[in-house]
């Protein structure tokens, strides 16, 4: 049976300053916490409410072995440890990945995504849901974007976290100047650049997704070598940047 000050201790997983302080997050939802259980992640307790138990008696019966704790709360106490509204009855959390330093130093080569500045969640989640699809496998985050395990950011990739090498909290100056060094080509997808439809990517390179309305940061500018873009036919002012990136990942692992 869960403790009060351990339901306030998983409670405080759906702050930031905690996750990065404990080293934890908390996922919700059926798929995305049988994603986080095929996956590397050490999954340290399942949360269950009374209805989920006894309507998911297979599910809970297929993962009985892969981990040691499952907590049954009330919806009152399960609704603290989500954020959704309409929380579907399962949660687990999760301990992060150790940080990794030196990240240029662990990347093993091909496209490469940097998130620069992107701050909407739901964005930054959906853009890791379609590096994912597209096939790219590491993805660095600025420091100023959205955090990649907030719930928002969670559920929009629908568990794509689990898939990807996540390098975040990343600045410009620590990671592009080894990597061009290394022969990589960075490219920074913008409203104004080459026509992505004609461009020819090289072996070894890194797109840059940068926020919308600011445009790329002042400290990535000196590292780029090249702006692409997805020509406009109509009168928008711009496309989305999760949609932008599913058009222009696309194309270039086409």
């Amino acid at each position: 049976m869960i403790s009060i000050n351990e339901l306030k201790y998983y409670s405080s997983l759906t702050i930031k300053k905690f996750r990065d302080a404990e080293n934890k997050f908390i996922v919700e939802g059926e798929k995305i916490v049988n994603e986080g259980l095929q996956s590397g992640y050490k999954c340290e307790i399942i949360f269950i409410t009374e209805d989920y138990k006894e309507n998911k008696k297979d599910f809970l019966l297929a993962i009985k072995n892969k981990i040691k704790r499952i907590e049954v709360l009330k919806q009152k106490d399960f609704n603290k440890i989500c954020e959704t509204v309409t929380p579907q009855g399962i949660a687990a959390a999760f301990n992060k990945k150790p940080v990794q330093k030196n990240a240029a130093e662990k990347i093993g080569g091909g496209l490469i995504v940097y998130l620069d500045e992107i701050s909407d969640p739901g964005n930054l989640g959906t853009i890791t849901r379609n590096c994912d699809w597209f096939g790219i496998s590491e993805l660095l985050i600025s420091k100023n974007s959205a955090d990649y395990l907030n719930a928002k950011s969670i559920r929009a990739s629908m568990g794509s976290i689990f898939h990807l090498n996540i390098f975040d909290n990343i600045l410009p100056q620590e990671i592009f100047p080894e990597l061009k060094l290394r022969g990589y080509k960075i490219l920074c997808a913008d409203l104004e650049g080459l026509d992505v439809f004609n461009y020819r990517i090289d072996t070894k390179s890194v797109l840059i997704f940068s926020n919308e309305s600011a445009g790329p940061s002042a400290e990535l500018l000196n590292f780029i070598d090249n702006k692409i873009t997805i020509p406009r036919r109509g009168n928008a002012e711009s496309l989305n940047v999760a949609s932008a990136s599913a058009v222009i990942l696309a194309q270039l692992t086409n």
